[in-house]
Parts: structure tokens; sequence; C-alpha cells
């Protein structure tokens, strides 16, 4: 028994265990104390300084249960919160809780969003910035980063946005070194080489590789940004076989409603747009 109950406290003393079951078992010994003494030789040294070390712990538990039970009450209903869209009273909760626990990934990350919902684009990248700092190894860090300072250098003089550029497009690059299916970054590099002037980097041969690697992790995806590129120059029929093959494979909202806006406003043919969005509605009946 006495072999038994050595290793049992050894392990319980080296194992970093789930906190529920290590203080049950902190509970268990400290009420065992008592019985199991006396059975105990007095060459066992170990005991003495486990009994302190329970009791240390015992009141420890008492102390902190209460603030993280809070801590993840408040982060849920800060959840629910941003979720339903009132993103004023998430931030409220995400800010209390930022300023206890700073370098809370899931709160700076809530943060971020929600100014970036706002379009507060300085806000946003700070708290991006910060992500990227603790976890360098998160690629939609990065990622939401890179679309960030994107924002930001939109609204920023022309001088200065030239000075961004580069690390936008690091920034999305990496996203995609961390993580090869990152589909999102790749989205964001083929719009970035669409809009920026061919001078500084600006290019539908960089745009369509992008697309083109869209095409093999997604299909759907790969139509809707070739789709896009040749929207973008103005080749509608092009896009318009893209945009129907989107629909075909996919068949979500998106890819109907991006057939039917290049009806609208791009070939001026409304009747069309009227007939594929008839048939979205039709068929989400089904």
């Amino acid at each position: 028994m006495e072999h038994y109950f050595y290793k049992k406290v050894v392990k319980a003393r080296n194992k970093k265990a789930d906190i529920n079951l290590s203080t049950i078992y902190c509970f268990y010994l400290l009420s065992q104390m008592d019985k199991i003494q006396p059975a105990i030789p007095n060459h066992f040294p170990i005991f003495e300084t486990l009994k302190q070390n329970l009791l240390k712990r015992f009141f420890l538990i008492l102390l902190l249960f209460p603030m993280v039970v809070f801590s993840q009450s408040e982060y849920a209903k800060g959840e629910q919160f941003f979720k339903r869209g009132e993103y004023e009273k998430a931030k409220e909760i995400f800010l209390a809780i930022y300023q206890k626990k700073p370098k809370d990934l899931g709160v700076i990350e809530y943060l971020g969003d929600i100014d970036g919902h706002a379009k507060k684009w300085d806000g946003a990248f700070g708290y991006y910035e910060k992500l990227v700092e603790l976890k360098p190894s998160e690629a939609n860090y990065h990622y939401k980063y890179g679309g960030a300072l994107a924002m930001k250098a939109k609204e920023s003089s022309k001088f200065k946005a030239l000075g961004m550029i580069d690390d936008v497009e690091d920034a999305f690059k990496k996203a995609i070194e961390l993580n090869p299916k990152h589909i999102e970054a790749r989205w964001a590099l083929v719009e970035l080489y669409l809009q920026l002037p061919g001078i500084i980097g600006g290019s539908e041969r960089k745009a369509q590789k992008y697309a083109d690697e869209l095409m093999v992790l997604s299909t759907v995806d790969g139509y809707l940004s070739k789709g896009h590129i040749a929207e973008y120059f103005k080749r509608y029929k092009e896009a318009e076989k893209y945009y129907k093959k989107a629909v075909e494979t996919g068949g979500s909202k998106t890819t109907y409603k991006k057939l039917a806006d290049l009806y609208k406003n791009k070939m001026k043919q409304p009747e069309k747009a009227k007939a594929v969005l008839d048939e979205y509605t039709e068929k989400s009946k089904t």
C-alpha cells in the first residue's frame, strides 16, 4: 500500500494535468491525509512537503476559480454579441478582458475584427500586428494583418501607400507559406495585383497565377477568380463563361449573384440578370 501511494503522489506532483482532474485529486488527498499519515513510516520525507503543497494548491484554486469562471462567461457573452452584430457591446466586453489578459489571442483577434467591421483600419492593424508578434506561425493572423494594412494603405496618401505595398504582399504570401491551402490569401493577392499599377507590381499574369492555384484548391473559387479577372479587364463574354461554370459547379448564392451582376451592370442585359436570380430563387425552394 505504501509503495502504491508513493507512486500516486509522485505522479500527481509531476503531471501537469487538467485543472478539474488535478483539483479533484487534490481534494481527495487532503481528505485522506489523517487516515494515511499513521500508516506512513518516519522515513517518508515527501509527506509533509506534499501536504503543504496540497494546502497551498487548495487555497490558490479557491482564489482563482471565480476569476476563471468570470473570464470564461464574459468571453462567451462577448462572442454572442459579436455573432449578433452588436459590435460595440462586444468591444466593451473584450476590452475589459484585454486589460487583464493583454496576450489573449482570441480577445485580440475579436478586437481587430470589430475594428475591421467598423472600418477603423488603424485599430484593426494594431491588433493584428500584435497577433503576428505573439504567434507568427498562425497563417490567418498574417492574412488579417495584410488585409488591414492594405485598407490602411488605400486610405493613405499615394506616397505613403507605396511604402506599405511590399509589406501587404509579404503578409499574404506568408499566410500561404504557413498554410498552403489558404484560399482567402490567394483571393487577396488576385485583387492586389489587379488594383496595383503595373509600375509598382500590378500584373494580370500574377493575378492569373493565384487564380490557377485557386482552381486546384477549390474549383468554384478558381472559376470565380478567373471570371473576376476577365470582368476587371472588360472581357465580359469571357467573364460570363467562367461565372456560368461557377454556377454549374457550386450553385451557391454568390455564384448566381456574380453572374446576375455581370448581366445587369456590365453587359446591360437586365432580363438575363432577372432570369438568373429567378433560377436561384426556384432552386433554393427545393
